[in-house]
């Protein structure tokens, strides 16, 4: 099976080669780029990489325009951002970037490649995801026969819990921002109040969560969104 391949962009030489050293010892064929330009030109050729190791602050085009730039254009190849700032975090999984996750300067090489396998090992599910049907923990969505249970039961939900639900699912482990749930679920029908998410998030944990005030499925993230993992 060939290796995954990553794309480490970072303009400083030594935060680079000690990523690049670390994800070949583990495994993975890398390739470096130096800016958010040259790592644009990469993208554009073929075959793209599995994963992209991205700095925030980077010459030219800098990781965030590139990130949004990329998503922009449909390419969801995973991103995991590095950044020395803590209080870009909630942009950049709130989805105003559109990263699947992040490791905070200085880190660890461990926990680095730790988060690259995760990232790509929920890539991977998702892209051998039956068709039509999502599987997360007891939770089974059946779209196209608008169909959910949980542990075998079926479960009635509305068409907008439903329709939150199979978003959820689409983008598995991702944080949605409020915001991005209410342009993607709702339209603009409710634009400005996202009270609505709130509620229906509410609804559907009484619905599918063994204890909804300690949710295993449907996660908070402070002050951002919401995400649906596959369970503890």
């Amino acid at each position: 099976m060939a290796a995954s391949r990553i794309l480490v962009v970072d303009d400083e030489e030594s935060i680079s080669k000690l990523v690049e050293y670390n994800l070949q010892q583990a495994g993975f064929d890398v390739s470096t780029a130096d800016s958010g330009t040259r790592a644009y030109e990469i993208l554009q050729e073929s075959p793209r990489p599995d994963l992209i190791v991205l700095d925030l602050m980077l010459p030219g085009i800098g990781g965030m325009e590139l990130c949004q730039r990329l998503r922009k254009e449909g390419i969801s190849t995973p991103i995991i951002m590095l950044t020395a700032k803590d209080d870009e975090i909630d942009r950049i999984l709130g989805l105003e970037m559109g990263a699947d996750d992040y490791v905070t300067k200085p880190f660890s090489p461990r926990e680095l490649v730790a988060r690259v396998k995760a990232v790509l090992r929920r890539a991977n599910e998702e892209a051998g995801q039956e068709e039509g049907v999502y599987h997360c923990g007891e939770i089974m969505l059946d779209i196209n026969r608008y169909d959910v249970t949980i542990r075998g039961e079926r479960v009635d939900l509305t068409p907008r819990e439903f329709e939150l639900l199979h978003y959820l699912a689409k983008h598995m482990g991702r944080v949605m921002s409020r915001d991005h749930l209410l342009d993607k679920v709702w339209g603009y029908e409710f634009a400005g109040d996202t009270r609505i998410v709130d509620v229906h998030v509410s609804h559907l944990r009484d619905k599918l969560e063994r204890d909804p005030k300690q949710p295993e499925y449907i996660k908070t993230v402070r002050g951002v969104g919401y995400k649906l993992v596959r369970g503890e």
